[in-house]
């Protein structure tokens, strides 16, 4: 049952959340919002080398809709969403494993970064989609501490090598410009305005 008054044109919908990350499962509940979570395997999340940085969240979150549309039954809403982040024009997706996450965060190291979240919403043959994007301004950090954060947290599946919301979020992001819960992996604020326009 949707519980917010702006939403309750959606209650037609069983709501489908296309994403076995925790944070974005924990997000949404945010919207007071009955949902289910059925993520696909080996969506194909590769992109045009020649398409912009900042475009490639929004075209893999396009894209992961669509590969659900051909199993939606007629009364189903679904949510996709990808996040990356961008460093000196790189995109950092989920890192490979330890070593690539240490990589990059010695990369975002006492720098800037742009993270950016497309978002996809599609249901009854129609798709409304979205990208944010958030600077974040990380603190210098020492080898030790970058080993010592992937070894305790593995956050092997974060874009980027790291959550704001864990250990290195509270000591190394010295400030965020934009949606906090972006940063995360869903901006609500969009979500929200997507979801109003069905």
């Amino acid at each position: 049952m949707v519980t917010m008054r702006a939403l309750e044109s959606l209650d037609r919908y069983r709501i489908v959340l296309a994403s076995a990350s925790p944070r974005r499962r924990e997000l949404l509940a945010m919207l007071d919002l009955d949902f289910e979570v059925r993520p696909l395997k080996d969506i194909d999340e590769s992109y045009p080398a020649e398409l912009d940085a900042m475009e490639v969240p929004g075209y893999i979150a396009a894209k992961k809709c669509e590969a659900y549309l051909p199993l939606m039954a007629p009364d189903e809403l679904v949510i996709t969403a990808d996040t990356v982040v961008i460093c000196d024009g790189q995109v950092l997706g989920k890192p490979a494993d330890e070593a690539d996450a240490c990589r990059m965060l010695s990369m975002l190291s006492g720098k800037s970064h742009t993270v950016v979240t497309g978002v996809a919403v599609a249901a009854s043959g129609r798709m409304l989609s979205e990208s944010v994007a958030t600077r974040v301004v990380f603190a210098d950090l020492s080898a030790e501490e970058i080993a010592e954060y992937v070894e305790r947290y593995r956050p092997l599946d974060k874009a980027g090598a790291y959550g704001i919301q864990e250990w290195i979020g509270a000591v190394g992001i010295k400030g965020i410009e934009g949606s906090f819960y972006n940063v995360m992996g869903l901006p609500l604020h969009v979500l929200y305005g997507l979801l109003r326009r069905f």
